[in-house]
């Protein structure tokens, strides 16, 4: 399953879903869109 963090998400919560393909917004240069525009490119 492929899972997308926002910057308000705590560090813990990403190891527990180590089985998973983690990705965070701002590694993904997502880090400037808002919720709506965050949702349409995810």
């Amino acid at each position: 399953m492929r899972i997308l963090f926002d910057h308000g998400t705590p560090v813990p919560l990403r190891k527990i879903m180590s089985e998973h393909h983690v990705a965070k917004a701002f590694q993904m240069g997502w880090s400037r869109l808002t919720n709506g525009e965050l949702l349409y490119a995810a």
